[in-house]
């Protein structure tokens, strides 16, 4: 079975160790949340409320300060965004047309078709 749900990634969680995140990609995350709502936790303490969720890429966005989602081919590295990924510079860019992406945010929305273990779909 697959259903689509929206990770919420950022932060200092990301900046210290979050892999880049793109398009059509599979993707895996320890969150937290229920329903179609989820954030990614990383550091976590407290257990009880974490699940695993592994997905293919379907959208990505910053989120703006006023709360508005700005769709972004990629999201880079917690690294990257900080500046110290010699490989990748941390910009953000529009979908298709590869436009600089100029929102001063470090929070983004992955949304995800999650796989949901134990169900028919071959999709993963």
């Amino acid at each position: 079975m697959r259903e689509e749900v929206e990770v919420e990634v950022g932060g200092w969680e990301h900046d210290c160790c979050g892999p880049a995140y793109e398009r059509d990609a599979r993707a895996d995350f320890t969150a937290y949340g229920e329903g179609a709502e989820y954030s990614e936790s990383r550091h976590h303490e407290d257990d009880t409320d974490i699940v695993e969720l592994r997905g293919r890429v379907t959208d990505l966005f910053v989120v703006a300060e006023d709360g508005t989602r700005v769709p972004v081919h990629r999201i880079p590295s917690g690294s990257a965004l900080c500046g110290s990924d010699d490989q990748d510079d941390g910009h953000l860019e529009a979908p298709w047309t590869g436009e600089p992406v100029d929102v001063d945010s470090g929070w983004f929305v992955v949304v995800v078709d999650r796989y949901v273990p134990g169900s028919s779909s071959s999709r993963q």
